[in-house]
């Protein structure tokens, strides 16, 4: 398995070896097929600031401005859960996720937990664009985050104290 984890903006501070067993966890976990734990995988996870993910979102969707998550599937598209390596790069904005935080009641760490398994999901298959697969895909990241909280301490993801907003 290839896993890169790699912060490249400085507003937020993660713990990498955090967020790298977090992500091999839901890469473990999402796999359907048991006898292919672990697998081939190569992912990319990598934090950015909001004008890189600007700069992404507007190149590959040519929608304005940052967003939480974008994901990259390079391999052949299939129906959740799909199963096999992954292949793919995600990238996840730190600030965004503080933003959404703020009006979720959460924390930026645990939205940006959320952001990545949100997009481990979108590598397997899940797909949110209508209202059914929305649903269903919803319903996995919910149990899947349930699951991360008492497996990690997802507060922990932030290197230094951040404000709990609860």
């Amino acid at each position: 398995m290839s896993l890169t984890v790699r912060s490249r903006q400085k507003t937020h501070p993660v713990d990498a070896w955090l967020l790298r067993r977090l992500a091999k966890w839901v890469l473990e976990i999402t796999e359907p097929d048991t006898a292919k734990r672990p697998s081939g995988h190569e992912l990319g996870v990598f934090l950015v600031g909001p004008e890189e993910m600007a700069r992404i979102n507007f190149s590959s969707l040519q929608h304005e401005g940052p967003t939480d998550v974008i994901t990259f599937d390079y391999c052949e598209p299939g129906d959740a859960p799909k199963p096999g390596p992954i292949l793919g790069d995600l990238f996840i904005c730190p600030t965004v996720a503080e933003e959404f935080a703020g009006e979720f009641g959460t924390t930026w760490p645990e939205e940006v937990a959320r952001y990545l398994i949100h997009g481990v999901l979108h590598l397997r298959g899940y797909d949110d664009r209508d209202a059914a697969t929305r649903k269903a895909m919803k319903r996995e990241e919910n149990r899947l985050m349930e699951e991360a909280k008492k497996r990690f301490p997802l507060s922990r993801l932030a290197k230094r104290p951040i404000t709990d907003v609860r």
